[in-house]
């Protein structure tokens, strides 16, 4: 083989290395770059209550788009028996998207989960309890010492928006106004007082400037004054628990359709994109 046929041979397989190099390089940069920084689950029910079933349709439409901007993995079930040590080990984040674990076996792994450093946001209905009700309040490590609510109290009607305040600095209000108006919502009051609780922390409570809230037609429906904490956390876990969840349907009208939608209102939804920013990089207990 002449010299210049061997530069070129010599040449050819330089250009092949460098070539494979790139490939194998890239393909290296690419998985690193989509690896996932954590991954949630939310569970759901979404068989009672339109509004509620609204609501959980956008949170698994909203979920998957933010999960994939922010190299997250979202997945949801509504199969409460995934509710379980094993199936819990694959997620840093869970989701309450309506209702609440019923079983023992699913309570007693919860609860295991968020005191091994598990991160929560439980929405609207998932706090609900009231006795002689179909969801009676019969978990009281959930409902008075996590949660801290207690038992339902009343609710405003219709569901309407609220100018809402950040009652104090955290990790998930970084960058919110001091007042925002929400998206339209049925608003919860409780049985315990959640300000004589210190375990609890409160976020965002309902700004006087709201009143009169709802529109009735039942005046016990309209609040005229009062406190009313609707995003909180518990200092003790990785938890928040979020009041909004209620879209407003066209139940008069009798078409069942949805008239407003929860994730449309940019301040609350980055609120939601920060907790779970906070609670995905920040490590188990």
């Amino acid at each position: 083989m002449s010299y210049q046929n061997l530069q070129l041979h010599s040449a050819a397989k330089k250009s092949i290395l460098l070539i494979l190099f790139l490939v194998f390089f890239s393909g290296f940069s690419q998985d690193k770059k989509e690896k996932p920084k954590f991954k949630v689950i939310a569970f759901y029910t979404a068989k009672n209550d339109q509004a509620h079933i609204s609501f959980v349709h956008e949170a698994n439409k909203w979920f998957p788009k933010e999960a994939e901007k922010n190299h997250f993995v979202y997945d949801s079930t509504d199969n409460w028996n995934n509710l379980n040590a094993k199936f819990l080990a694959n997620y840093q984040v869970v989701l309450f998207l309506d209702t609440r674990p019923e079983t023992q076996e699913q309570r007693e792994a919860f609860q295991k989960y968020m005191e091994n450093g598990g991160g929560f946001i439980g929405f609207h209905f998932s706090a609900f309890a009231l006795n002689n009700s179909s969801y009676p309040q019969n978990w009281d490590w959930y409902h008075n010492t996590f949660l801290g609510s207690g038992e339902y109290g009343s609710n405003t009607w219709r569901p309407t928006s609220a100018v809402l305040r950040v009652e104090n600095q955290h990790p998930v209000t970084k960058k919110l106004p001091k007042t925002f108006t929400s998206a339209p919502n049925e608003w919860y009051r409780w049985s315990n007082d959640l300000t004589k609780n210190p375990d609890i922390k409160i976020l965002l409570a309902i700004d006087e400037s709201s009143f009169p809230l709802g529109t009735g037609p039942k005046q016990h429906e309209i609040w005229h004054s009062g406190y009313y904490p609707v995003v909180w956390t518990n200092k003790n876990y990785k938890m928040l628990y979020v009041n909004m969840g209620h879209n407003d349907i066209d139940y008069e009208g009798g078409t069942n359709k949805t008239l407003s939608y929860t994730f449309e209102n940019k301040t609350q939804s980055q609120l939601l994109l920060n907790t779970l920013l906070w609670m995905g990089s920040s490590k188990k207990k």
